[in-house]
């Protein structure tokens, strides 16, 4: 039954995916619909789903391979990327052209993607400072292009024709003053997230905000000119479902695609159906969000965006991301076939400063994944297995310690890594096992080692996965090695199989 568990047959449910999907952006092309999302720190980044209906989706590429180049991408120098790298992206199709756009504080700056074939690339690169937060690039009828950008306060600003930049005495003004105002006068996040439409003649602006003691809500302004003058109301305020946009399907039905805070796993995306009344555009079935979706029935997540992999390939699937930028000379495919070989290129002082963690989501309501690992090239100080990544992290793997190995469990729920199991490992190979159970918020997670991948032993207590800014993502599996004495050792995966079961 697996991830069809909680399903019912012949009909989607919400959320679309329970899985970090955060930040998305949706338009359809023809029949087929493309979506971009955040992922941060990880690369490569950018991610581009396909689907057919709105429900089943597929990972067809990554707008870029690496962000930038600096101390922050590369975990050098005691710097990292986490919780920032790129943010909340705008995807476009245009004049027979794909943008996919984002900002960076990493980078200090906004980037500009576009390809003419999304399925296959290759992407062309454009950027330009500074780095405008949670734009919504924005193609008019006249053909000029303009930038929504802003938190509480929008702004309006024209780019060139070519989105190589700001346009040279275009039009710059302040678009809405105070965004957030149809929610009330005490605000906690400020209208952000902006998502731009024209709808019949008529202009629609989409953004998120939250009310102070309250939830995250939908504000939508609409306007018959772009400048201006625009009203603006509560869109939608239910279950903290909020952020995002509009897309209409093939047969003209619209659907709001927006995500929820939803825990450990992360920020999980929801499909709305729309309605229009007196020009407005009516979000969910009596201003509730709806569990049940006249769409096709999910067929889960395996092998959509998330997948096992084997290691048989010459190419890493589309379902992984390396934490931060990699070293390419540090890992192979090919050093052993059917392997995925990580290689300790320096020595690191934590796991979260460690390169070349290989990771993919964790998924609700229920995950787990499964690895074999040949341990026989460690050296000594080396440290290699399984993780679950957050800033709370925990990692179940093998140390190499004085001449001898050892199992061994950390958690970092405390904020700082702490051993809580350990016990002698006098074997080359080990199969490392973590769950993950989101049912009802539980967010914990379990360790489990075998010794010939059958049956389980569970190791150390279980972890609390708790959602955390610094990181700003849910809960990934990690497959990882590093080194805190010499480099040169390695260890060798088999595989890594994902579960829906714990």
């Amino acid at each position: 039954m697996g991830l069809a568990v909680c399903r019912l047959v012949g009909q989607a449910q919400n959320p679309i995916i329970h899985a970090d999907v955060p930040d998305m952006s949706i338009i359809r092309v023809g029949d087929s619909y493309y979506m971009s999302s955040t992922t941060m720190h990880l690369s490569p980044g950018l991610p581009i789903m396909k689907s057919q209906d709105l429900v089943n989706w597929q990972l067809i590429g990554y707008a870029y391979e690496r962000l930038v180049e600096n101390d922050a991408m590369n975990l050098e120098n005691g710097q990292s990327a986490y919780g920032r790298g790129s943010w909340a992206s705008c995807l476009n199709y245009h004049a027979g052209v794909f943008y996919a756009s984002t900002f960076s504080a990493t980078s200090g700056k906004t980037h500009v993607y576009s390809t003419k074939d999304i399925e296959k690339g290759p992407w062309r690169e454009q950027s330009f400072a500074p780095a405008y937060h949670d734009h919504s690039i924005f193609f008019d009828d006249d053909g000029r292009v303009y930038m929504v950008y802003g938190a509480g306060k929008l702004h309006l600003l024209e780019l060139a024709a070519d989105l190589s930049g700001v346009k040279p005495g275009g039009l710059d003004q302040v678009l809405i003053d105070n965004a957030s105002a149809p929610a009330g006068d005490d605000i906690m996040l400020g209208a952000e997230g902006s998502q731009l439409y024209k709808v019949n003649g008529k202009y629609y602006l989409f953004n998120i905000t939250w009310p102070r003691g309250g939830m995250r809500t939908v504000v939508i302004h609409r306007a018959d000119r772009l400048t201006g003058p625009w009203e603006g109301r509560v869109g939608l305020q239910d279950m903290g479902v909020a952020q995002g946009g509009l897309v209409q399907s093939p047969d003209g039905r619209w659907f709001a695609y927006l995500f929820q805070d939803s825990g450990g796993v992360g920020r999980i995306p929801y499909l709305v159906p729309v309605t229009w009344e007196a020009g407005w555009p009516v979000l969910g079935t009596e201003g509730k969000v709806p569990l049940r979706l006249a769409l096709p029935a999910s067929e889960g997540l395996v092998p959509g965006i998330i997948a096992s992999d084997d290691f048989e390939e010459k190419e890493l699937g589309l379902v992984w991301q390396w934490n931060h930028n990699p070293v390419p000379e540090n890992w192979s495919l090919t050093a052993r076939k059917g392997h995925l070989r990580l290689s300790t290129g320096r020595r690191d002082t934590s796991f979260v400063m460690a390169r070349n963690t290989l990771t993919q989501r964790t998924f609700g309501p229920s995950s787990s994944g499964i690895t074999k690992i040949k341990v026989s090239a460690m050296r000594p100080g080396d440290f290699a297995g399984l993780a679950l990544l957050q800033k709370n992290y925990g990692l179940l793997g093998v140390k190499a310690e004085e001449g001898q190995k050892y199992l061994t469990v950390v958690s970092a729920a405390t904020g700082v890594p702490v051993e809580m199991a350990r016990i002698p490992l006098r074997r080359k190979i080990i199969f490392l096992k973590a769950s993950c159970d989101f049912r009802e918020r539980r967010d914990t997670g379990q360790f489990y080692y075998s010794l010939d991948g059958k049956k389980w032993t569970e190791f150390g207590p279980p972890l609390p996965l708790p959602y955390t800014l610094p990181h700003f993502m849910g809960y990934r599996f990690g497959l990882f090695n590093y080194a805190t004495l010499e480099r040169g050792g390695y260890v060798d995966f088999d595989y890594f199989r994902v579960s829906g079961k714990l």
